[in-house]
């Protein structure tokens, strides 16, 4: 992970459920920014809204790839948000 950030506006606790959402925000050549969402089931308020850089690199030499593997990039494409990112 290049890259992490959480904001927390609520707190879950036991027995409630969470329910977690995830996108894509930005999808790179070597380089994916995702957002999570908490929320806890049958509240519409969401919980915590979360955001990471992965960098993906080669093993060898610890660098970015030229370009991911085309069969993981058509699955992040499935849930890459079409409009301007922003925190849920």
């Amino acid at each position: 992970m290049a890259h992490t950030q959480n904001d927390y506006f609520g707190s879950i606790s036991y027995p409630a459920v969470a329910e977690l959402g995830l996108r894509v925000n930005k999808l790179g050549k070597s380089s994916v920014t995702y957002e999570i969402g908490l929320f806890e089931r049958g509240v519409e308020e969401v919980r915590a809204v979360g955001e990471f850089v992965h960098v993906f690199v080669e093993r060898a030499t610890g660098r970015p790839v030229a370009s991911m593997n085309s069969v993981l990039r058509t699955g992040l494409e499935r849930i890459l948000v079409a409009s301007s990112p922003s925190k849920l």
